[in-house]
């Protein structure tokens, strides 16, 4: 019988001795709307360009793929704040449902693939469904720690040119509650 220890060794090894197919057979277990013909090409820049002539959707393989394959019921996230007695889980087609509906709104406010997208919440539920919807649609996020300053904000905002800002009220830290409003605006 093969311990993990040596089960990984040999991925390991395997994956130096032959990249290219122990990464197109690794790129067998993701949904690709066009399927990789080669792992990584070196042509396009210093560090290489990975899977070249495919193209996925990375909300697609985080959550539609479960759904479609019947486990939509089962748990995706779950949101536990330590400091307010909440617990919220979400299952794959919860999730989906709130990411699609996200996506819709970023579209219809004129959010296209290619366009920066700055995700500035809390950690909770809602930062998350932004990124995926970010994705869904092909927008690329940037998130900003919700407890950055005016200051810090406006520099990511000055340097990621976003078309459009995700926020949240506010947010809590330990010893106090953040009002996210002003800080934007003031950025």
């Amino acid at each position: 019988m093969t311990s993990h220890k040596d089960s990984y060794s040999q991925a390991f090894r395997r994956s130096l001795d032959d990249p290219e197919s122990f990464w197109l057979e690794a790129a067998g277990a993701i949904d690709w709307y066009s399927a990789p013909t080669r792992a990584l090409s070196q042509s396009h820049s210093s560090s290489g360009t990975w899977f070249p002539d495919a193209s996925l959707n990375t909300c697609v393989n985080a959550l539609d793929r479960h759904v479609h394959a019947g486990f939509g019921h089962r748990t995706a996230l779950i949101y536990d704040l330590a400091m307010v007695p909440e617990k919220k889980r979400y299952t794959y087609g919860d999730l989906l449902d709130e990411v699609a509906g996200c996506a819709g709104v970023l579209s219809a406010r004129g959010v296209r693939a290619g366009d920066r997208v700055i995700v500035y919440m809390p950690m909770i539920p809602e930062a998350v469904i932004a990124m995926l919807a970010c994705a869904r649609i092909g927008a690329v996020h940037s998130v900003v720690f919700g407890g950055f300053a005016a200051a810090e904000l406006a520099k990511r905002v000055d340097d990621a040119e976003p078309v459009a800002l995700l926020t949240a009220r506010g947010g809590l830290e330990r010893s106090r509650h953040i009002e996210y409003m002003p800080i934007v605006a003031e950025a």
